[in-house]
């Protein structure tokens, strides 16, 4: 498996380990993790904190030049508000681990230039099943619903 989705994987079990939605981030730049990040809405009360947004967060700030050579890695479909955050910046691939579960604006994405590349990486399929499944409350209000 690739390491950088795997990264991603461990950001997520580390989510659900503290209490949270398990879906983890990671961004890629030059072959080296630069930002990682999880899903803490609930560990912070946050209302913006998905995964892809925490790391970006924990990304710092980085040259528009950058963000344009990076990679998000993401194990979930990024959703409407993440998504909107890689065409801001100007990310041009995400490797999202499954969408299955969920599947954000893709076809969006793809139309305004961004390469997905869809792993369907059955560690993330069974994370975000089994924890919809058990916290299905929880996961209508992450999503919007």
């Amino acid at each position: 498996m690739d390491k950088f989705l795997q990264a991603a994987i461990n950001e997520a079990k580390q989510g659900k380990k503290s209490g949270g939605i398990p879906i983890g981030s990671v961004l890629v730049l030059d072959g080296k993790i630069v930002g990682r990040g999880h899903n803490q809405r609930v560990q912070k009360g946050s209302s913006v904190l998905h995964a892809e947004m925490d790391c970006l967060e924990n990304s710092g700030r980085l040259k528009a030049s950058d963000y344009q050579r990076a990679t998000l890695y993401s194990t979930l479909s990024p959703c409407d508000m993440c998504s909107g955050a890689i065409l801001l910046y100007g990310v041009p691939k995400v490797v999202i681990g499954e969408n299955r579960t969920f599947q954000g604006p893709e076809a969006y994405l793809k139309s305004r230039g961004v390469e997905l590349v869809i792993e369907d990486n059955n560690e993330c399929y069974q994370l975000m099943e089994s924890f919809i499944e058990q916290n299905p409350k929880l996961w209508d209000e992450d999503i919007g619903e």
